[in-house]
């Protein structure tokens, strides 16, 4: 019999974590394939995005990507820092969604010239910028005496001086209004990726947690600099998401023959996928978050939304 004594909560679903992980994986196989069951709709009908950080093959950026052709986006600019897959993203998207430009660009996120020519290109060749998805970042791995501070200045780098750029550039472009583009007023959405270890501490070690609570703390001061000029600016805090970035994690547990244990933390009691992120960034970015600005949204599987507690009972 579960405990049924004060303060116990009885367990809803009983299952062996084997079962368990099997109904994670083809739940998360849905979810990955959702594009293709889920009819096209016109969320970002005439939008002009520029997404960074796209390379990886399981990564936020590219699974973003699609997710914003399918949505009916115009053009669509898209960056990262090694070119390898980039000419297989701009076939996919545009074999998949013909009416879509995808427009692949190698460059560093981090850099200021990138980022201002690329937010400039837009302007020059479509006259209007509407999205800035600021998804280019690095993970460490590690701890406290073991970080340089070449370590620590290279993930300050990559992970927040990438998203104050995009942030400081591309609303420079969003100001710009241009009638004949259909654009009357200044406006559009800039979204960049923290991590719930910006949140708050025991996610990730020190340097990755310190530039991730920079990119929320830049997020939520940008918003007063743009007050009134209809430039919103949000982050997405994901929680353990399977991507490129964090295969090693997933590896070694596969390895381990522990793949069921992969995000049991959570009251979900699994991991995530870039798809999941990508619904949010795509919600963000659309006219439907019209009144959402300068939140850190977490996307953990409420990993994030308690302290430290036993499972099972109450607090």
């Amino acid at each position: 019999m579960p405990p049924v004594g004060p303060g116990a909560i009885p367990q809803l679903v009983s299952n062996s974590p084997q079962e368990a992980y099997k109904r994670t994986v083809a739940r998360l196989e849905r979810i990955q394939n959702h594009l293709s069951n889920t009819p096209r709709s016109n969320r970002l009908k005439g939008k002009v995005c520029i997404i960074t950080g796209v390379g990886s093959l399981k990564g936020i950026g590219r699974a973003t990507a699609l997710a914003y052709a399918h949505a009916g986006a115009k053009h669509l600019y898209l960056l990262d820092f090694d070119g390898e897959n980039l000419p297989n993203l701009k076939k996919t998207i545009e074999s998949t969604y013909p009416d879509v430009k995808a427009t692949v660009i190698q460059g560093d996120a981090a850099d200021e010239e990138t980022v201002s020519s690329i937010c400039t290109r837009a302007l020059e060749e479509e006259g209007h910028l509407d999205i800035f998805f600021a998804n280019a970042g690095i993970a460490t791995r590690n701890f406290l005496h073991d970080v340089t501070s070449k370590d620590w200045e290279r993930t300050m780098r990559i992970n927040s001086l990438s998203v104050f750029l995009a942030i400081k550039y591309a609303s420079k472009a969003m100001l710009k209004t241009n009638s004949a583009a259909g654009k009357d007023d200044s406006g559009g959405s800039i979204i960049a990726t923290a991590s719930v270890a910006g949140i708050r501490s025991g996610a990730g070690p020190m340097d990755y947690s310190a530039s991730k609570a920079a990119v929320i703390n830049t997020v939520q001061t940008a918003v007063y600099q743009l007050a009134r000029t209809n430039i919103r600016v949000n982050a997405i805090c994901p929680g353990l998401i399977e991507t490129g970035m964090t295969s090693t994690t997933f590896d070694a547990a596969r390895a381990r023959g522990t793949a069921s244990k992969i995000g049991q933390l959570n009251p979900l009691g699994r991991y995530g996928i870039a798809e999941e992120i990508a619904q949010v960034a795509l919600f963000l970015g659309s006219d439907e978050a019209s009144y959402v600005n300068g939140q850190a949204i977490a996307v953990d599987g409420g990993l994030s939304a308690s302290h430290p507690v036993v499972p099972g009972k109450l607090a």
